[in-house]
């Protein structure tokens, strides 16, 4: 029953992030050390998903309740209080990387296993797709930095049509795919896109009777992309975790080390006692929160 909460609390956080443009449910997911049990329980096999509906229906539960639930109280937080959210943030970022760094040099081994004798060449690889992923994402957050957010959200409905129906369903599927990748966010591609502020919008719209049927046939399609994207993305991660399991973990690493330059809000939050007692209190409770959630997390099954 722990695990189950557990698993419904990291979900929430995972769909609270994915709807903020900038920030990655593939990192919180690498957080909170379920990636890799995420990506190889997501497959279109439905035996396996049964087989795994402990892990995964929790899981993408908390999610849905997380985008339903916190759109309105996540753009809040960031609305009033950016710097600390951001601290928090990159607090849980930081929590992660000792034991992602363990699993980019050793590859993942279950407890018992000897670690393994890592060769010249290996070691090449493994700094290579390192740098790789460092430089995806500072590309990434160069584009973030280039798109005008404060005019995402405009609250009106748009009329639906044929061209925006397969734009919201073309824009889900690559959000989706990307929202698995660590340090790459999902929200941010739709935004670029431009139906992000479509979808942020219909999402509370939902809970009106006045506006739901219209709300509803716009999140059809935007949400079919979103299920054949993590379907699919996840059949593409499973593949190179089994196969190229280092090389997959040092590109991760990469993508996550640049997430904590691209999240971390910079000093201007520790000018006051107030503001500084404040933003390391949040850093403090996300590294302590991302740290000891890794520690409680449940043996992986193959």
């Amino acid at each position: 029953m722990f695990n189950i909460l557990r698993l419904i609390c990291i979900g929430i956080i995972v769909g609270m992030a994915n709807v903020v443009p900038g920030v990655s449910g593939g990192t919180l997911a690498v957080v909170f050390n379920i990636y890799d049990q995420f990506v190889n329980a997501i497959t279109f096999n439905l035996k396996k998903i049964w087989a795994n509906r402990r892990f995964v229906f929790p899981l993408l539960g908390g999610m849905a309740l997380g985008v339903l639930i916190f759109s309105k109280i996540i753009t809040f937080l960031y609305t009033n209080y950016p710097f600390q959210t951001n601290c928090f943030f990159t607090g849980l970022i930081l929590g992660s990387i000792p034991l992602l760094f363990s699993l980019m040099i050793y590859g993942g081994i279950k407890k018992g296993e000897e670690k393994p004798q890592l060769k010249a060449g290996r070691i090449i690889g493994i700094i290579v797709c390192f740098i790789a992923g460092l430089i995806i994402l500072l590309t990434f957050n160069y584009l973030e930095n280039v798109i005008n957010k404060d005019q995402m959200i405009n609250k009106i409905l748009p009329e639906i049509n044929l061209r925006l129906e397969l734009r919201l369903f073309f824009a889900g599927f690559v959000g989706a795919v990307a929202m698995i990748v660590p340090g790459i966010s999902g929200s941010l591609l739709m935004l670029m896109m431009g139906v992000y502020t479509t979808v942020i919008t219909a999402i509370p719209a939902l809970f009106s009777v006045d506006t739901f049927f219209h709300a509803f046939f716009l999140l059809i399609p935007n949400g079919v992309g979103v299920l054949l994207g993590l379907l699919c993305g996840a059949k593409l991660i499973s593949f190179l975790l089994k196969k190229l399991p280092h090389q997959t973990y040092a590109v991760i690493f990469g993508l996550i080390c640049g997430s904590v330059i691209a999240v971390f809000p910079g000093f201007s939050g520790f000018k006051t006692v107030a503001g500084a007692l404040s933003s390391a209190v949040c850093i403090s409770l996300g590294i302590a929160l991302a740290f000891f959630s890794s520690k409680i997390a449940p043996e992986k099954k193959d």
